[in-house]
């Protein structure tokens, strides 16, 4: 658990839209998260099943989070059970290694909690360059599966 009380995530808001626009990775890791712009027009297609918060540290914009609830992660699967999780998570460049990404995923984690689900699931891009030891080390275990060329994890949440 991160330990700073200044940390807080924050609605998606026309005071703080810019500021989450601007937020970018550092050069060389564009093709690890998609922009936030891009996350947020999935979010208003995708309805209330999206979760778009903006990660603060105080009033500093330092990165964005988008989860996902209780939906059929594969489409083309009918009978796939629903989950929910971790959608999108970019901190800015020159936030990065400060607790951010780890703050923000406990933070879904809890509200997957409050909204009654046990289980989270995280896609991302595999390979030496990805964030697969992150995730390892938040506790998820690759399933084996990909949702296009994204490798699939997940990890039980305890009550």
């Amino acid at each position: 658990m991160v330990n700073n009380p200044a940390l807080s995530l924050a609605e998606l808001t026309p005071a703080n839209i810019d500021a989450a626009l601007g937020l970018r990775v550092r050069p060389g890791q564009e093709h690890l998260v998609s922009p936030v712009a891009k996350s947020l027009a999935e979010a208003y297609v995708y309805g209330e099943t999206a979760w778009p918060r903006l990660i603060l540290d105080g009033e500093r914009p330092v990165g964005f989070v988008m989860a996902f609830f209780d939906i059929t992660f594969y489409p083309d699967r009918p009978g796939e059970r629903p989950r929910s999780g971790l959608w999108r998570l970019l901190i800015d460049g020159d936030a990065q290694r400060g607790g951010y990404g780890r703050f923000a995923v406990e933070q879904v984690f809890a509200e997957i909690r409050r909204r009654g689900g046990t289980r989270a699931t995280v896609t991302y891009h595999p390979g030496p360059d990805g964030p697969a030891g992150f995730y390892a080390r938040l506790g998820f275990r690759e399933t084996g599966e990909f949702s296009g060329d994204q490798a699939v994890a997940e990890r039980e949440l305890a009550s």
